[in-house]
């Protein structure tokens, strides 16, 4: 007799135990799912990422620091504005450092374009601007006669360069592995969403079995 009433209560244990443990890991799963879905929903609100937005603001910064050093080159000049007009309305390819500043504008406006406007995933206009920028650099290095214009004849086409190759770097190893891993880890949690609701109808109908 004391036998039965041991293994009944043993077994009331049991169940008691099974559901504040259900009950527990419900609750801790439903807060982590919250939670998650709350930085999903965050960061599903954004036109745009984070690295790529950082990509387009550098592309923005390679114009203005090209700009930047064409008006110190024109400013080191005896006159900016006979020097403008002696670059830009008397374009000589030779002497001139106008189209390196129209090859960094031209630069912005693809990759923003591609980038920012039209949430491009590859890496073609990148590689477009990148081959242009270097196709055309190494031309003028070799026919221009910039190198007799003093220390700009060498910062200018050496800055654009790098500037371009950054570009590409990052892109190609920071903003699409970092997006790409955005939306594995966004198609797993819709994987893991439907699982958790499945947990949770499960859980209901076992609380309205055992209050029944």
């Amino acid at each position: 007799m004391n036998l039965q009433t041991g293994d009944t209560d043993h077994s009331q244990n049991s169940i008691w135990g099974s559901r504040s443990s259900v009950h527990d890991a419900h609750s801790i799963t439903s807060a982590e799912f919250v939670a998650r879905l709350e930085s999903y929903e965050s960061s599903g609100k954004k036109s745009i990422s984070d690295v790529r937005r950082t990509f387009c603001l550098f592309a923005t910064f390679d114009v203005l620091f090209v700009t930047l050093l064409w008006i110190i080159e024109l400013n080191a000049k005896t006159n900016i504005i006979e020097a403008l007009q002696k670059e830009v309305l008397q374009y000589d390819y030779y002497y001139s450092f106008f189209d390196i500043f129209l090859l960094s504008f031209f630069r912005f406006i693809v990759l923003v374009a591609a980038y920012a406007i039209c949430k491009l995933r590859h890496w073609w206009a990148v590689a477009l601007t990148t081959a242009t920028t270097c196709a055309f650099l190494i031309v003028k290095v070799i026919l221009s006669k910039l190198f007799y214009q003093g220390a700009f004849g060498y910062v200018l086409p050496i800055v654009s360069f790098i500037l371009a190759w950054i570009e590409v770097w990052f892109l190609d190893f920071k903003v699409l592995p970092q997006e790409a891993e955005m939306e594995n880890r966004k198609s797993l949690f819709v994987v893991e969403s439907v699982e958790y609701s499945l947990c949770t109808h499960n859980y209901c109908a076992f609380k309205d079995l055992n209050s029944a």
